[in-house]
């Protein structure tokens, strides 16, 4: 089994490696092309780094959950304990430096400044979706067990979140920046001013919703900033249906493994393994491409078709790291992924820790790296291998940090 772990370790080493590269580019202005999120609907190879990160995570707890044999309070506290550690390091990072770095108003006092900052600080992001999907997805998984089980329950998520987001979504439709309930729902549970601000609503739309309210005047732009968070609570829903995908497949990797040991079945060997875990990949960016026609792939959303598209491809690179390390043995050019896939936790949290320290040295990465897309790719692969370098340190003492 030791070679099984190896290639969730290394799918995991990858997909964080990738996202230290897209998380921190020399400009947000200038980003390398192939390295740029779809706008809205769509989905790039950027797009797939995310669900990456919580299939390996609903993969991985199918090993850390299979010595429980039903749902118990031991496995139920482990998973909320681990679920609230997550939330709050990534609640804590959004926070650091944990003071504001510029004055909001220069005539107010200190205090005031600061709480101004404390007011205006992102509840949720990329570990807080991680933590409730990862606690919704455990609790379904230690509760039913059984594979189609949880696929059932895979499916009656999708309905009911799709139906929720047809159900209550404005016009121009259910599915845009501008008619989503999401935002609604973000508003609601945290106010406007603790959710993530970096979308913008269509201009002629946001023109003619300040005309409506009778709050539009020519001498002023038009205010286009989205209170809409892509992390938000309404979004774990289908996230954690990305986790199920992955207990899903641990949890046929536990079962192939122990079946194979036994009777040696080609169907249980690594090979067999690589392929049924392609088949299934396969099948799932099928269905995903086909219900794309109704309902749009769109990874703010974090829609349906986007669970089983990415979840299709994470499936695929898990099949196909099986094969390469399992089946064939080449393990040595692996072994980089493999130290940040252990520590892949640390590694998303170190890197948003230096990439947010730079103001302690007014040092400027677009200043820098920010004349074209070509030195801001430079800065983003300095940046990742700085943390690899970090994290290869860990790897070489056999330090593994968990939460």
């Amino acid at each position: 089994m030791k070679k099984r772990y190896l290639s969730l370790d290394v799918l995991r080493g990858i997909t964080v490696t990738f996202m230290c590269i897209v998380n921190n580019p020399g400009s947000w202005g200038k980003i390398f092309p192939p390295l740029e999120h779809a706008g809205w609907v769509g989905c790039t190879p950027t797009d797939l780094v995310y669900p990456f990160f919580v299939f390996c995570a609903g993969c991985a707890m199918a090993f850390s959950y299979s010595k429980f044999d039903s749902f118990s309070k031991d496995a139920f506290l482990k998973l909320l304990k681990r679920s609230v550690l997550i939330f709050l390091a990534g609640f804590l990072l959004n926070c650091y430096p944990f003071f504001p770095t510029s004055v909001h108003d220069s005539s107010w006092s200190f205090g005031q400044n600061y709480m101004y900052w404390l007011g205006h600080r992102r509840i949720f992001g990329v570990l807080q979706r991680i933590a409730l999907a990862y606690f919704l997805g455990g609790t379904i998984a230690l509760w039913l067990r059984k594979p189609a089980k949880i696929i059932g329950a895979i499916c009656s998520i999708f309905v009911l979140y799709t139906g929720i987001l047809v159900a209550f979504g404005t016009e121009p439709g259910p599915f845009t920046l501008e008619g989503t309930v999401s935002r609604k729902v973000d508003v609601a549970l945290v106010g406007p001013n603790h959710v993530y601000h970096g979308y913008s609503y269509d201009f002629e739309w946001a023109k003619a919703q300040e005309i409506a309210a009778g709050t539009y005047t020519t001498d002023k732009a038009v205010n286009r900033t989205a209170d809409f968070d892509p992390e938000g609570p309404l979004g774990a829903l289908p996230g954690s249906c990305t986790c199920l995908l992955g207990f899903l497949i641990g949890s046929m990797i536990i079962r192939s493994g122990r079946r194979f040991e036994q009777s040696g079945k080609t169907e249980d060997s690594p090979i067999g393994l690589s392929c049924r875990t392609f088949v299934y990949g396969a099948i799932c960016l099928g269905l995903g491409e086909i219900m794309s026609i109704w309902i749009p792939i769109c990874k703010p959303l974090w829609s349906a078709s986007y669970v089983l598209y990415a979840g299709g491809w994470a499936m695929i690179a898990l099949a196909f790291l099986t094969y390469v390390l399992d089946v064939k043995g080449i393990t040595k050019p692996f072994v980089p992924f493999q130290a940040m896939g252990l520590n892949a936790l640390m590694a998303f949290i170190l890197s948003g820790v230096i990439a947010k320290s730079y103001v302690f040295f007014g040092f400027s990465t677009s200043k820098y790296f920010g004349a074209n897309e070509y030195t801001s790719l430079a800065y983003a692969l300095i940046f990742a291998f700085v943390i690899f370098c970090c994290l290869w340190a860990l790897y070489k003492k056999k330090i593994i940090i968990r939460l």
